[in-house]
């Protein structure tokens, strides 16, 4: 066995956990240090639209801003959506359910026509399912080697990995989703749950679902990929 002492010891150890850190950071897909983009401004809806299914519903009691946090009834159905496309990124935002958990998602690659729902891949965010990737209307990803797209159905669900790492309701739980080409990998409260590639869309909006019960999300964010 080889000891190291003093500082000498303490800089080697200070290098080998860099090292490490580095080394994770290139297994999702690395990233490019320093761009850090807030999607979400903490303050109002600059750079998002609002999207409901009921016409008569009125989005500013859909979707609100309350101190820091981006607030949802949950009712009607509908998303909020970045105005631009993204693609090659990693994506971090911060979600708790106030009140009973019940349903949402985080929507990639969404584009086309603002309907509920559009065409899209979604990181589940149901409760105990967050970690889940949904197929929506006739999109594709292959896990575990096998291409899980069926045309025929309107929503492919593809379990997550590993049991819940949510938190329970009250507590911020957080999602980082790592899009680079045609893969996705995504983890929840810092457990990998799920990871596909070959997906056959690679870059459009970025929503977030209305579709349950009061939800909110904070410190919304993305950095690029290398």
């Amino acid at each position: 066995m080889v000891r190291t002492t003093g500082k000498a010891g303490s800089w080697i150890v200070v290098l080998i956990s860099l090292a490490v850190l580095a080394g994770c950071h290139n297994t999702l897909g690395g990233r490019s240090a320093g761009k850090k983009t807030m999607l979400w401004n903490g303050r109002d809806f600059t750079g998002w639209t609002r999207v409901v299914a009921d016409p008569a519903a009125d989005v500013n009691n859909v979707w609100r801003v309350r101190g820091d946090t981006l607030c949802c009834t949950g009712k009607p159905n509908g998303y909020i959506r970045t105005k631009d496309s993204y693609s090659n990124y990693h994506l971090h935002l911060e979600w708790r359910w106030p009140e009973t958990p019940t349903n949402s998602g985080v929507l990639l690659h969404a584009g086309g026509a603002d309907t509920v729902w559009p065409a899209c891949i979604e990181c589940q965010l149901k409760a105990g399912s967050a970690g889940d990737l949904v197929l929506i209307n006739g999109t594709g990803i292959a896990v575990d080697g096998v291409d899980r797209k069926n045309s025929a159905r309107q929503f492919v669900v593809i379990e997550k990995k590993l049991p819940t790492s949510e938190l329970p309701a009250g507590q911020w739980n957080s999602y980082d989703i790592y899009c680079k080409g045609d893969s996705i990998r995504c983890l929840v409260n810092g457990t990998l749950q799920n990871e596909g590639t070959g997906a056959s869309v690679t870059s459009g909006w970025i929503c977030l679902q209305s579709e349950g019960s009061p939800i909110e999300f904070r410190n919304i964010y993305l950095q690029p990929l290398d």
